[in-house]
């Protein structure tokens, strides 16, 4: 099989890959800035809870400002539940962390319906499967960093990183066959 791509098929393809890409390192920018309390914390969270909006401007381009607003307000309550946990596994508040993490396991349902819901080539068990494994190693690569197990958090995040590249193409692949890209 030959397999051509437009400049637009590639650029749309290294855009998702690169806004997954931001995604999980500003959250392991975040995760190592609270563990450490270093003094980048808050530009560093401004800059994390940047990536929604710019996921959300994507968006637009295909599914209107509705679309992309809602997507926005989901992908930021991803985050700001993510800094959540991170912050109640800081402090050994285990009622605290299993709050957050019964919140964010239900919010990332909300994404997976919701992306099944707009686009007909995503599948919301898939995106769940997806979303699920990415919060599972996400708490395990924060847990791990406020342990001081670092070549294990390393490690963990290569495994975060190639998930997060596998999410990009398969947005990519809904996004193109919706909308004819191919």
């Amino acid at each position: 099989m030959d397999f051509r791509y437009t400049l637009y098929q590639v650029a749309l393809l290294n855009q998702l890959r690169m806004l997954w890409e931001q995604h999980v390192h500003w959250t392991r920018s975040f995760i190592i800035s609270t563990a450490a309390n270093l003094g980048d914390l808050d530009p560093t969270t401004k800059r994390l809870l940047r990536n929604p909006s710019d996921f959300a401007e994507l968006f637009r381009q295909f599914y209107g400002d509705e679309i992309a607003d809602h997507f926005k307000d989901l992908f930021t309550q991803h985050l700001l539940i993510a800094a959540d946990l991170v912050n109640a596994a800081k402090n050994n508040d285990t009622k605290a962390a299993d709050e957050a993490r019964k919140k964010w396991y239900a919010n990332a349902d909300e994404i997976a319906a919701f992306l099944a819901q707009i686009n007909p080539y995503w599948d919301e068990s898939k995106w769940k499967e997806l979303l699920y494994s990415h919060l599972q190693m996400t708490e395990k690569e924060a847990v791990l960093r406020l342990a001081g197990k670092y070549e294990e958090d390393i490690a963990i995040y290569d495994q975060i990183e190639a998930e997060a590249l596998n999410m990009a193409d398969y947005m990519f692949y809904g996004i193109a066959n919706q909308f004819s890209v191919f």
